[in-house]
């Protein structure tokens, strides 16, 4: 992770918003950040230069690394930026984002990106590779769990009700494979009881991102779900204080705490807002698989994703899901066969009628959830991933494709 001073933070997170076509805090992508941007990866280059010989592979990812392409290839590395993000048709914020970029994406051998249609215009199509992400069915996110650790997690968290008991602290696999234990609780805001174990449950988890759209999913869930059905929403997210390369996490929290606070009462006891602890990733990631093998629905309503990992986590684990039809997640969900797909992210009121009809009918959900796990083993697990890694990777040793004027880049 780049060390850096919470400028760059805010720079790069601009830079993130613009790629997305989406305005952020409004701010410019000027000389002046472009300033703070380079003086931070000179602060950083000298670290990973002792570490890096002529002809390593460098790996790079998204735009608070991307300005390390330039040093890296100068000391004789093979670069390759692996970008998660990006927007399917450009607009002119995207363009500024790519724009701000590109001085040092010229200098990297390759760049890896989710979807074909999230390359800038002017990057040409031999130095493009695509590799959509996956995920590793043994991680502390994705491994198996027995239904009964998955209620001591979410009862030991606070996030379900339940007595915590004398029993022990709830265990999981960590990522070296070493035992590993939940220790802390979510820090939660809800006004009514804890949700019960046996509630209807419909489940976001993602960053306090204004992309994520926290707040959408709320007032859908208020308007259209809420008055006729029993379920609870869960809104999760990471603890603000430990996400310090998001300098926004914490305005959108509150922008989501002031839109609760707003919700008549019988409406606003069934929403909860739950930030996870940062402190341990194994342990954060362990509560997640929780949340997701426990959830009736789990939803993604983003106005903008790369891919969305959160939707394969929770298909891998046979959950129905209902998620916006926007960049990699259009390549997770077959609509109407392994879940549901929402053409306009706007339309709340066609998000609440997906959700509640999930909920009234398991048969459709359980249907669902049987296919998005079987879509996730054919399409998304680790050894597909690596095996397109290796290609790559042995494709630049043996014949580095043709690259731009590394000059344009800054940074010494």
């Amino acid at each position: 992770m780049i060390s850096a001073a919470p400028d760059f933070f805010a720079v790069t997170k601009r830079v993130h918003n613009h790629i997305y076509g989406l305005p952020g805090d409004h701010g410019p992508l000027g000389e002046h950040e472009r300033a703070i941007y380079e003086r931070t990866m000179a602060e950083n280059v000298q670290e990973l230069r002792a570490l890096v010989r002529p002809g390593d592979i460098v790996i790079l990812h998204d735009p608070q690394t991307t300005g390390l392409a330039v040093p890296m290839r100068a000391a004789g590395a093979l670069v390759i930026w692996r970008c998660h993000i990006g927007r399917d048709t450009p607009d002119s914020l995207s363009e500024q984002g790519w724009a701000f970029l590109r001085p040092y994406l010229e200098a990297a051998h390759r760049v890896v990106l989710t979807r074909p249609s999230f390359a800038p215009t002017w990057l040409a199509p031999d130095r493009i590779t695509v590799i959509p992400p996956s995920l590793d069915p043994f991680s502390p996110k994705n491994q198996p769990m027995q239904p009964d650790m998955v209620r001591r997690i979410l009862v030991h968290t606070g996030l379900l009700q339940g007595s915590r008991g004398p029993e022990p602290l709830p265990q999981f696999v960590q990522a070296d494979g070493s035992p590993g234990r939940v220790d802390r609780h979510a820090d939660i805001l809800q006004s009514g009881p804890t949700v019960e174990f046996d509630a209807p449950l419909v489940v976001q988890i993602s960053r306090w991102d204004r992309a994520k759209d926290m707040g959408g999913v709320m007032q859908a869930f208020a308007e259209t779900v809420a008055p006729s059905t029993s379920a609870h929403l869960l809104l999760v997210g990471p603890s603000v204080a430990g996400v310090a390369d998001d300098p926004e996490g914490g305005e959108v929290l509150l922008e989501c705490m002031q839109q609760w606070q707003l919700l008549p009462h019988t409406v606003r006891a069934r929403i909860h807002l739950a930030c996870l602890p940062m402190r341990d990733i194994d342990e954060n990631a362990a509560i997640v698989n929780a949340l997701q093998r426990h959830a009736t629905v789990v939803v993604q309503k983003s106005l903008a994703e790369g891919f969305g990992l959160t939707v394969a986590e929770a298909m891998w684990k046979a959950r129905p899901v209902v998620a916006s039809a926007v960049g990699g997640i259009q390549d997770q969900i077959v609509d109407g066969e392994s879940g549901v797909l929402l053409h306009d992210p706007g339309d709340l009121p066609a998000f609440g009628e997906a959700v509640r009809d999930l909920l009234e009918d398991p048969v459709l959900a359980a249907r669902l959830g049987r296919a998005a796990e079987q879509r996730v083993s054919d399409l998304f697990l680790s050894d597909t991933h690596l095996e397109h890694w290796s290609n790559l990777i042995l494709t630049l040793h043996t014949a580095p494709p043709p690259i731009g004027d590394s000059s344009t880049g800054h940074i010494s």
